[in-house]
């Protein structure tokens, strides 16, 4: 019997004694890899929250970081203020339900007043302008950037599209965009608020992120740049292109009727310098031809010699003489052949 038993404990007692060692191994093991739970190397493009008990007990730089496991301490890694991180704000996008009401919309059943504007900015001048931003940050404060953790980015969003609104306001659709083309020549430094833009962009939303964080609500982030891209809706530029194209058509018709006109203007020109030589010469001729005609009186007029006027009258009576049919001659000193007598002497 106690062959029997020894030989039916011994290998129970074995197994047994096996198996506690090899969980106390096991056991050995998972204690060690749960106390260097939290032992990790650190990038050096990132730094870390170490979290004790929730609340933040330190920051820790890139290299190797020795913290208590969990629950005791936590470790969250926050990217360096090396590291440039982007944001789509999409604040600033149109709304699914704006797209669909967009696509179903008609002239009996219009998109709604609540959902046509989704996405647009209302300019200075009245305009309407459609704005996608690309934002670069760094985080500055690793301890903010923990507190807030998943608001972070939804915060920050909302801060963008607040200065991008703000910023539309303000100007007017030509200095955020080139929506006008003829009025590119003008000198009204639209192209220089064009390209402020974006830099005034990024210092409005670090304003307000200086303001949250001055009333103990900062995310942890700073602006680095921002990249706009503006366009106009759909409506709006079919609208631009109708007015675009008018102006056109009327500047090139205004410059056909400029040109018309000139052509006229220089005929007429032409045709009034001609009439005024042609009256010109005519009126030369005619003086001519009087003063001529008149040289022998003017002569005889500006001349100091008295047997002139009876040496014309000589020369030229028998010609006049011979024209006439009869010639009646009268004394000077007789008037009884005129036909009224009676004068009174």
């Amino acid at each position: 019997m106690s062959q029997l038993s020894e030989r039916g404990v011994g290998p129970w007692h074995q197994a047994t004694r096996l198996a506690f060692i090899g969980l106390y191994l096991v056991t050995l093991l998972a204690a060690l890899a749960w106390l260097f739970s939290n032992v990790r190397q650190v990038a050096p493009q990132d730094r870390a929250v170490v979290l004790r008990f929730g609340a933040i007990e330190r920051v820790a730089g890139a290299g190797l970081l020795m913290a208590w496991p969990q629950p005791v301490e936590q470790v969250v890694t926050v990217p360096g203020p090396e590291r440039v991180l982007q944001l789509h704000v999409q604040g600033l996008q149109r709304s699914n339900a704006a797209r669909d009401a967009e696509l179903k919309a008609s002239y009996v059943t219009p998109v709604s007043d609540a959902l046509a504007g989704s996405g647009y900015l209302l300019t200075g001048d009245a305009g309407v302008v459609q704005l996608d931003l690309q934002v670069f940050y760094r985080v500055t404060d690793p301890r903010a950037w923990v507190l807030q953790g998943d608001h972070v980015l939804p915060a920050l969003d909302r801060v963008i599209t607040r200065s991008a609104i703000g910023l539309a306001a303000a100007r007017d659709l030509d200095t955020i965009l080139v929506a006008r083309p003829e009025m590119l020549s003008q000198g009204n430094q639209a192209a220089e608020r064009r390209e402020r833009l974006r830099a005034d962009l990024v210092q409005s939303a670090n304003q307000r992120l200086r303001e949250l964080e001055a009333t103990g609500q900062g995310l942890g982030v700073e602006l680095e740049r921002v990249d706009v891209q503006s366009s106009l809706p759909a409506d709006a530029v079919s609208a631009f292109n109708a007015v675009l194209t008018a102006t056109q058509e009327a500047d090139k018709a205004l410059a056909t009727a400029r040109n018309d006109a000139q052509k006229t203007l220089q005929a007429a020109t032409q045709k009034a310098d001609r009439l005024l030589a042609v009256a010109h010469a005519q009126a030369s001729e005619q003086v001519a031809q009087a003063q001529a005609a008149t040289a022998t009186i003017t002569g005889l007029a500006r001349s100091d010699d008295p047997g002139l006027a009876l040496r014309l009258y000589r020369e030229r009576l028998p010609a006049i003489l011979g024209k006439a049919g009869s010639v009646t001659t009268v004394d000077p000193r007789d008037d009884s052949r005129l036909i009224l007598q009676g004068a009174d002497r």
